[in-house]
């Protein structure tokens, strides 16, 4: 279980990623965000963010509500 979850539903690009970017910050080292969004663009967006910013991207599922989820553990 992720130890935030970001609720990016309906948020369009780049929105999603800069939710990630603002928030990441607020969990420990190690620990994981998940990204809730329904932007297909998300897709390749969140793992791309976590190569340019050194953080491990662990893959995606389907939230509740079937919504794709990205989640990513903080390295720095």
């Amino acid at each position: 279980m992720s130890a935030l979850v970001l609720d990016a539903r309906g948020r369009r690009c780049p929105l999603p990623i800069l939710d990630l970017a603002r928030h990441i910050g607020e969990v420990a080292v190690d620990e994981t965000v998940s990204v809730e969004a329904d932007d297909p663009a998300a897709r390749a967006d969140v793992p791309a963010w976590c190569r340019m910013r050194g953080h491990e991207y662990l893959g995606e599922h389907a939230a509740e509500d079937g919504t794709p989820a990205y989640d990513v553990r903080r390295k720095l």
